[in-house]
């Protein structure tokens, strides 16, 4: 592969507000090579001039279903395998245009789908997966209606949908150590009622202590994680109770969890774009009015939880949680974040702190030797105007992904 350094770069990867600038970055094959204060010397490499530019680590997406190709969940588990397959390539695809260079997949995706990638079959940020997210008999997830007779061992084997049923501390046991087997790097758990639904409502919660327990101890034995979708503080107390370590969504954390999960190290992946994008595209969607009026209920809590969380020191990661046509969304969620929170922290977030979460700390989400060739180069401050980060990527003039562009508009 070629060689690349970029000039007068102000590198900006959420560290500090200011960042660093006039660095020089050589890319070396798939990784950063070199970063230094003063000029490079490589005659063979091509060169490019940043002066006036923000050169940023590619970005982190930490909660995404990148086989939610239509918008209703329960009509994408159904969906023939094939056309999922097909639905997921786009949807990959806009997510590195976009700028995520690395996402986290919460429920459905494949290791297949992981070598696809890694292959160079088809493009797309690099995938970090659960496999399937284990959800109770009519939890949040279980898509069968009140009148229907079918098993849900449908869901298995099915590509769109995001869930197995598994029921009991032996089944636990058993479907978590089938995901790790499988490829899974984490284990992900419905403990909690969805965000607006009636048929698994918000204030329900998903398996008994021991249920959670049996997850965290098997995730404890293949060294890796447990990360449990939650909205009530209840929810998220009962996690934290058992040790788990990455939360998603935490829509209602009251202070004194808040603290508890601050001081267990617990990161917290809220995704607010997803009510935002329902809200805004409820006609379209044809949604019901109830339905609506709680997503605007908790889409309203959102930034008071981001609130909540940076006052006791939680650490938040980047997550967007797009389904379907809503997937055009996921930047949305930088300009969400800032109603609340500073622009360098909601940066952190889909950096240094996602790459935390990912556990591939040193590697991505972040500009420095030995890591992963992720780049972007930012044709507005991103510090000053998060808006930098959105537009379906137009500021951003250049994408690379593992050392090679994804996007170039840069003069040489």
């Amino acid at each position: 592969m070629p060689s690349y350094i970029f000039e007068n770069a102000r590198i900006v990867d959420g560290s500090n507000e200011d960042g660093e600038h006039d660095r020089f970055v050589r890319v070396s094959g798939n990784v950063i090579d070199e970063v230094s204060d003063k000029p490079i010397r490589d005659s063979n490499a091509h060169r490019f001039d940043l002066r006036g530019k923000t050169l940023m680590p590619g970005l982190i997406d930490c909660h995404v279903h990148i086989n939610s190709g239509v918008a209703d969940p329960a009509e994408n588990s159904f969906l023939p395998n094939e056309l999922v397959a097909y639905h997921s390539v786009r949807i990959l695809k806009g997510m590195l245009n976009r700028g995520f260079t690395t996402v986290r997949d919460l429920g459905g995706a494949t290791v297949a789908q992981v070598h696809a990638i890694e292959q160079g079959l088809i493009e797309g940020p690099r995938l970090v997966i659960c496999g399937k997210a284990m959800v109770q008999t009519g939890g949040h997830s279980d898509y069968r209606t009140r009148y229907d007779m079918i098993s849900g061992d449908r869901q298995l084997d099915q590509l769109g949908s995001v869930g197995r049923i598994v029921d009991g501390v032996d089944d636990c046991r058993r479907a978590a150590r089938d995901e790790v087997r499988k490829g899974a790097r984490f284990i992900k758990v419905m403990a909690n009622g969805g965000a607006a639904s009636s048929h698994f409502p918000r204030p329900y919660l998903g398996y008994s202590m021991d249920e959670l327990r049996a997850f965290q101890d098997e995730a404890d034995k293949a060294k890796m994680y447990v990360s449990v979708h939650t909205h009530t503080d209840e929810a998220v107390a009962r996690a934290l109770e058992c040790g788990i370590h990455s939360i998603e969504h935490a829509t209602l954390i009251t202070p004194q969890t808040a603290a508890t999960a601050a001081k267990q190290g617990a990161i917290v992946t809220p995704t607010i774009a997803a009510y935002e994008a329902q809200i805004r595209e409820a006609d379209a969607l044809k949604l019901d009015p109830g339905f609506v009026e709680r997503l605007k209920w908790v889409r309203a809590r959102g930034p008071e939880s981001l609130e909540t969380m940076r006052a006791a020191g939680v650490k938040l990661a980047y997550g967007t949680d797009v389904l379907g046509s809503m997937h055009s969304y996921q930047s949305e969620e930088f300009l969400i974040r800032a109603e609340a929170l500073p622009a360098i922290e909601v940066i952190k977030s889909a950096t240094l702190t996602a790459a935390e979460l990912v556990r591939m700390e040193g590697k991505v989400g972040t500009i420095a030797a030995g890591a992963f060739a992720d780049l972007l180069v930012v044709d507005k401050d991103p510090v000053k105007d998060l808006s930098a980060l959105g537009s379906q990527g137009r500021y951003m003039s250049a994408i690379m992904k593992d050392g090679a562009f994804v996007k170039n508009q840069l003069a040489a």
